[in-house]
């Protein structure tokens, strides 16, 4: 028998009407204003929920995000809510389920745009620049390595797909004709700005932040506003700058090691996902919290 504990695959709450249940996140509502989010141990890869979960990952996304939120209040503003979970759910057994892995937000409506923030040439940048020489429509300078750190923070778009499809890169065009000029300037500068904080602070503490996805929305007073998960394993790439060197894809802190063992065993990328073996759960679990205790000094 597994000595891991089991880890919460779905939330449940009674008397709460479900919004949404996304891949890591369940939604909940709290009243027309508010929503309450719950950070599941729910793990996807290649746009495909695993049938079995990471025990603590929604813990280590909630409490990163809750703190780069906060850390990055003077650069953009936050959907965080002032209201306590403890004062939205009563019942025992319930905040215990929800225990550091849930927060109270405002109801926003997301921009229907994936805002990729990129430093250094890695992934689909990588592979886009090796066909093109661009990144994105970008333009960069010849001879570029893999994992090399870009001249400037770029600010890189996708589309937003539906479920069971794939974000596509998509040029700067492209993306103001899906939001509109004006504020894809506000969340570009917004969105650049906050990386390159976080970029700086994880850096004194032995991280490297190659890139990161972030999510938005407009308030009504027309001003973009930082939503959802905020750098954290799940969405950013995380590199240990020790083990750092251009012309390799570094080791990371985040889910690559999940896709790497995925890929290994030849899955097709496509529904059902295999179970992951005890071995490798255990490994991406302490990944996670290793990011989280370099970054907020625990451990």
């Amino acid at each position: 028998m597994s000595d891991l504990p089991s880890g919460l695959f779905e939330s449940q709450l009674s008397g709460r009407e479900l919004v949404h249940r996304g891949k890591v996140r369940d939604l909940w509502a709290v009243d027309d204003e508010h929503l309450l989010v719950v950070a599941t141990d729910r793990l996807s890869a290649f746009d495909v929920v695993l049938p079995n979960p990471i025990p603590g990952k929604g813990a280590v996304l909630t409490e990163l995000t809750l703190f780069w939120l906060e850390r990055t209040r003077r650069q953009v503003r936050n959907h965080l809510a002032p209201v306590r979970v403890e004062d939205v759910i009563t019942d025992p057994a319930e905040r215990a389920q929800l225990a550091g892995r849930a927060m109270v937000v405002r109801r926003l409506r997301p921009l229907p745009l994936e805002v990729i923030v990129r430093g250094y040439l890695i992934g689909s940048g990588w592979k886009d620049y090796q066909e093109t020489g661009k990144l994105c429509g970008i333009t960069l300078p010849a001879g570029l390595r893999q994992a090399d750190r870009l001249p400037r923070t770029l600010f890189t778009p996708s589309t937003k797909a539906a479920p069971g499809e794939h974000d596509a890169n998509i040029d700067l065009d492209e993306a103001a004709r899906l939001v509109g000029g004006e504020v894809l300037d506000q969340v570009s500068r917004a969105a650049i700005a906050v990386y390159e904080e976080a970029a700086a602070y994880a850096r004194g503490r032995g991280i490297i932040i190659a890139d990161t996805k972030f999510e938005f929305a407009i308030d009504a007073d027309g001003v973009p506003v930082l939503i959802d998960e905020v750098l954290t394993p799940d969405s950013s790439r995380f590199w240990p700058e020790e083990s750092y060197r251009p012309g390799i894809s570094p080791p990371s802190f985040d889910k690559q090691y999940v896709r790497d063992y995925l890929e290994s065993i030849g899955w097709s990328k496509r529904p059902p996902a295999p179970t992951l073996p005890e071995a490798v759960v255990t490994r991406t679990a302490s990944k996670y919290r290793e990011a989280r205790d370099r970054l907020l000094g625990g451990g």
